[in-house]
């Protein structure tokens, strides 16, 4: 297991209205950060909101109020979404706090002062929408190469950073290190990326007659800093860069960047070059996965096909909701949601496998052991079945670490499912109900509804990080009396205290 693990998610354009997009990586960096925890590696998750640009300036002056104003009013839909969310954040930064601004400028300056910045005359084409400068040929069918829209012809002095420069050692760099960009085939893109066109330098200002809202260039007070350069360094900001070096040392490397596959090349081009001129470290791993889409369209505010993560928490409940994405999603290839695979995959995964499992173990152990957790003796029975069933969930325990470090978090969700269903089928075949009622079965029924029991315990522990609400009810429900699962006795046969109270609790998925 590594020493430590440092998780982040983009920080989110504070403008935008929280969708299933930011819930998805949201969520995806809490089951990553919330499965290290359960291995008592030190783990540090950080998301926050990006507060500059054009945009924000914008709405402030069509609601009246000023861009500050404006961002404290929008930032609390995405804090209030994460805490719906059960989001276990440890930190929560905004580009507009002076811990942040503060190393934005420190960082201009010493890039300034070694002459990896320098001022040029510029001219070109930009797109409002985008925040974006772009050539003539970038350019499709004379609009936005990104959004499509009408781009305006630009002529003006800005700030450049010389990132055309490292193009020789990023492509090496990310050559040499085959896990810094996942998956492998988005590696390719930016590779593809670099060996086709020559890089650029990098524009990173903007003239304050243009843009006032933004971090002000500490060498020239006429400019303020360009919106992507200011955000990247968020992820260093919020752990001490500049401020607390041994805090800074703690997590620095970053061991994963969790990213949208449309956000793929200032995270994968700008950002190293922008640490390699700082010298500092490269992360660890910058993992981008792909789209929600609608049928085959992908989810856009414009097309106003956008799914409401707080609806389907008030429909479906937060986990049922978090699991769905987590099952739904192979990570960086695009999924499709809709309400109807939603609820095909509740009723089948959660209320009829996970749900009626549970339900069926509490009750057998309610009717026939009295409540009580039974104590089990395998003395003159046969425990083939119980084996064998054992046997599975370990095998499941084990392969987890891998399929999460290889980020297949679907197919191990997949896998722990595979298992609950395992446990039904067991079920129907030692038929406990029938044992009950013979004479001297005792010890073949306590056995058989430990072992259910004790493999239920097995896969609460496996989805407690995606699931975490519903998890603790379960392992509350087996009579269990730490909600959090330790897994460092997870595969351990007999953690379940027999003779402890249960307490069956109803349908944990109504259907």
């Amino acid at each position: 297991k590594p020493s430590k693990y440092y998780v982040t998610t983009p920080i989110y354009y504070v403008n935008d209205k929280p969708h299933i997009g930011h819930s998805y990586t949201t969520i995806l960096a809490d089951v990553l950060a919330n499965y290290h925890r359960l291995l008592d590696v030190p783990t540090h998750f950080l998301t926050g909101t990006d507060e500059h640009g054009q945009k924000v300036q914008q709405a402030a002056d069509a609601n009246g109020i000023t861009p500050q104003e404006q961002c404290d009013q929008t930032v609390v839909r995405f804090q209030e979404l994460w805490k719906r969310l059960e989001i276990t954040h440890d930190d929560f930064i905004r580009t507009t706090e002076p811990r942040h601004k503060t190393v934005v400028q420190q960082t201009l300056q010493e890039l300034f002062d070694r002459d990896e910045i320098y001022r040029a005359e510029y001219e070109g084409w930009y797109c409002v929408g985008c925040e974006r400068f772009f050539t003539e040929k970038d350019l499709v069918d004379g609009n936005c190469p990104e959004c499509g829209r009408k781009v305006d012809s630009i002529v003006e002095s800005n700030y450049f950073f010389r990132m055309s420069k490292y193009q020789d050692w990023l492509i090496q760099y990310i050559e040499e290190h085959p896990g810094f960009i996942q998956p492998s085939f988005r590696a390719n893109e930016t590779l593809g990326f670099l060996k086709n066109k020559e890089l650029q330098d990098l524009c990173i200002s903007r003239p304050k007659s243009r843009l006032a809202w933004g971090i002000e260039l500490p060498f020239d007070a006429d400019f303020v800093t360009y919106v992507w350069f200011d955000a990247l360094i968020n992820y260093i900001s919020a752990i001490g860069y500049k401020s607390d070096e041994e805090r800074f040392k703690q997590w620095w490397p970053c061991s994963c960047h969790l990213i949208g596959k449309d956000i793929l090349t200032t995270h994968t081009v700008y950002w190293p070059t922008m640490l390699k001129a700082m010298g500092v470290e490269m992360p660890q791993s910058i993992f981008a996965h792909g789209w929600w889409l609608t049928g085959r369209t992908k989810m856009s505010k414009s097309l106003g096909n956008v799914v409401n993560p707080m609806d389907m928490i008030d429909r479906y409940g937060v986990d049922a909701f978090r699991y769905f994405l987590i099952a739904e999603m192979t990570l960086g290839q695009d999924a499709s949601f809709t309400e109807e695979s939603f609820v095909k995959r509740y009723n089948s995964d959660l209320a009829n496998d996970l749900g009626n499992v549970a339900n069926r173990v509490l009750n057998m152990i309610s009717r026939y052991c009295g409540g009580k957790m039974p104590r089990t003796s395998t003395d003159g029975i046969d425990t083939v079945l119980e084996d064998a069933l054992w046997k599975e969930a370990v095998a499941v325990a084990d392969e987890m670490g891998g399929m999460i470090s290889n980020m297949k978090l679907d197919a191990s969700v997949a896998t722990v499912m595979s298992v609950v269903r395992k446990i039904n089928v067991y079920l129907q075949e030692r038929a406990p109900w029938s044992l009950a009622k013979q004479e001297g079965t005792e010890a073949q029924v306590a056995h058989c509804l430990y072992t259910a029991a004790e493999c239920l315990r097995v896969c609460a522990a496996l989805l407690y990080p995606v699931m975490p609400e519903k998890m603790v009810a379960l392992r509350t429900a087996l009579g269990m009396a730490d909600a959090k699962p330790h897994l460092d006795r997870l595969t351990e046969f007999g953690v379940l205290v027999p003779g402890s109270e249960i307490s069956p609790s109803g349908a944990l998925f109504p259907r």
